[in-house]
């Protein structure tokens, strides 16, 4: 039997719409993929304000209470309305908030904004047998590893296992011990902590 030439073109349509309409289904059985989970971000430490940083602190509608400011060496600085302010040790969010409430005495609810434009005070101290003892200033956070290798390595007569790391904390000192070796294997990498500003690696 012969078709008509009109109905060919027709069939052939159908029957690709058929095998088009029974992908969806066998695709059915695959199981999905599963979504890996993203990385956590590593969040550093707040930092704790120095001398020397340079702040700017504004006050939403008052063009008059927006300023910089640097922490004087006595851990301070001074305001509009507010006076003195210290700041050592502080973080920004701290300082913005004891801002805020001295400011109520004189603006109903001020908003009030802290932002850290320089970081000048972040120094550290490498002393002993190092190939570049010295202070290190950096506008960026470093571990007890990063300090040794800014100070140029150990010299070959270092007791690379019996560094201390000296911080001061309210007038307190503080002793740590740091074992290179150790740390330089893949071992008790909890030594390798993060210095505050302030802190003296001494590597006798």
């Amino acid at each position: 039997m012969t078709l008509p030439i009109w109905i060919i073109p027709l069939l052939a349509s159908l029957f690709a719409a058929g095998v088009h309409a029974a992908e969806p289904a066998a695709k059915k059985t695959e199981a999905p993929a599963q979504a890996q989970p993203a990385p956590r971000p590593v969040v550093e430490a707040e930092y704790l304000l120095s001398p020397e940083d340079v702040l700017e602190i504004s006050v939403w509608k008052e063009e008059s209470l927006t300023k910089q400011v640097v922490v004087r060496p006595d851990g301070a600085f001074s305001f509009p309305l507010v006076g003195d302010v210290q700041a050592t040790a502080q973080t920004v969010a701290t300082i913005r908030d004891e801002i805020k409430e001295r400011l109520k005495k004189y603006i109903p609810e001020p908003v009030v904004s802290v932002s850290l434009l320089k970081v000048t005070g972040y120094k550290i101290y490498v002393i002993g047998r190092v190939n570049k003892p010295g202070e290190f200033v950096t506008g960026r956070f470093v571990d007890v590893l990063q300090a040794l290798a800014m100070a140029g390595g150990l010299t070959p007569f270092a007791a690379e296992n019996d560094i201390k790391i000296l911080r001061r904390v309210e007038g307190n000192e503080y002793v740590r011990n740091f074992r290179y070796a150790d740390v330089r294997k893949g071992q008790h990498l909890e030594q390798n902590i993060l210095l505050r500003s302030g802190d003296t690696v001494v590597v006798p």
